[in-house]
């Protein structure tokens, strides 16, 4: 509902959403600039993710390799489990991020459902 009763200031308009589409580039910006990290098996597998979710580095600690623990196939499958989990970690807290730099973006635009290319 406009104020008043008028038609819709169209520049006005035009240049809300110019702004709104600048500010979405930058939060975006951001996010692919902006690191998160994930972890399982207490720490000794790391994995970092941009918030955009690019996966840039996995480290694990030498002690997830441990040959005497366990068959070399059980250490090579719980080593998979363990680089699963902490990937999937770092991407949900990218998720936490996106939505953290995106929602109030989104709730501009009119609620944050159902916008396309808008991870939430």
């Amino acid at each position: 509902m406009i104020p008043g009763g008028g038609q819709p200031n169209m520049q006005q308009l035009l240049q809300q959403a110019q702004k709104m589409q600048q500010d979405l580039a930058r939060a975006q910006e951001e996010l692919a600039n902006t690191e998160v990290d994930g972890q399982a098996g207490g720490g000794l597998v790391r994995a970092t993710v941009t918030g955009s979710g690019e996966l840039r580095a996995l480290k694990i600690d030498p002690k997830a390799v441990d040959p005497e623990a366990a068959s070399l196939e059980e250490t090579a499958e719980t080593l998979a489990d363990l680089v699963v989990a902490a990937v999937q970690a770092a991407n949900q807290n990218a998720q936490t991020l996106q939505q953290q730099k995106l929602g109030p973006l989104a709730q501009g635009l009119g609620g944050g459902t159902g916008i396309p290319g808008l991870p939430f």
